[in-house]
């Protein structure tokens, strides 16, 4: 099914995992396949992991307009080439995550930038802040107070956008998978 304006965000089946970094997304995203449910990875760690390959220019540690700019234009690619399906869609992050981090990076004003864009699913669901599982790696160097103050950036944006953010309880994989599908019924 495509959405169109008539239909609303309710209608689309392509539903955004968001939050702070390090949170449990990925390995939810990757639980949710294991049980048939189409995936999308995160733009984000596919630009970093093809810019530690490459000349690094567009790192978010390095510069992080050029990463935003990248990430919403494979977020937007992303969601053009997942159609409309029966079932769920799943996506780590998107381009409203892409646009929150251009504001951060320009002043430039998410909401403006998001006027091209089909809405995802008005449910969105973030990852909250978990020090206890909380990770740093060669493509994640941000710390605990970088990731945490992204996350109260995606929340306060995803609000104003008129989503309706769902935090992710922190729960084994299994219970947040099954807390997901339960809330999308």
């Amino acid at each position: 099914m495509i959405q169109d304006e008539e239909e609303g965000p309710m209608h689309s089946r392509h539903v955004v995992l968001s939050g702070c970094s390090s949170g449990g997304k990925s390995t939810l995203l990757a639980e949710l396949g294991r049980r048939g449910f189409a995936i999308v990875p995160e733009p984000g760690r596919r630009i970093v992991e093809e810019e530690l390959r490459g000349d690094g220019s567009a790192l978010p540690w390095v510069d992080l307009k050029a990463f935003a700019n990248r990430a919403l234009s494979l977020a937007a690619n992303d969601r053009h080439d997942v159609p409309e399906e029966a079932g769920w869609v799943f996506f780590d992050r998107g381009f409203v995550d892409a646009a929150v981090a251009l504001q951060h990076a320009t002043g430039r004003a998410a909401a403006g930038v998001l006027t091209a864009y089909r809405r995802y699913h008005e449910r969105v669901f973030l990852a909250p802040p978990w020090p206890e599982i909380f990770e740093t790696d060669g493509e994640r160097r941000h710390s605990l107070a970088e990731a945490s103050a992204e996350y109260d950036r995606l929340l306060k944006a995803y609000r104003e956008l008129d989503y309706e953010t769902v935090i992710l309880p922190k729960v084994s994989v299994e219970e947040r998978a099954d807390f997901v599908l339960r809330t999308l019924r």
